[in-house]
């Protein structure tokens, strides 16, 4: 997967992109198991090409985020770490 946006929720301290095992780590410790919401969600096969995949996984975040009714999830972009966005 090469997508330069994820998923993350507003307590999460870690950069998903470059600290995947601590950002993991911490949203299964206060139980938010965001990554296991986002792989239900998302509409994919193993016929898909490596772009659609990506629009798969991008679809399916924008559609958690809009749905985020406890205002937990928020999009995070790779650069935002350039911008000190995290």
């Amino acid at each position: 997967m090469k997508n330069d946006m994820l998923i993350t929720t507003i307590d999460n301290p870690f950069d998903p992109f470059v600290q995947w095992d601590e950002w993991k780590r911490f949203d299964e410790d206060m139980k938010h198991y965001t990554w296991n919401l986002l792989a239900r969600i998302v509409k994919t096969s193993d016929d898909l090409s490596d772009a659609d995949y990506d629009q798969a996984v991008d679809n399916a975040i924008n559609e958690m985020v809009s749905f985020n009714i406890n205002g937990l999830y928020r999009k995070v972009y790779r650069n935002d770490v350039d911008r000190g966005g995290i």
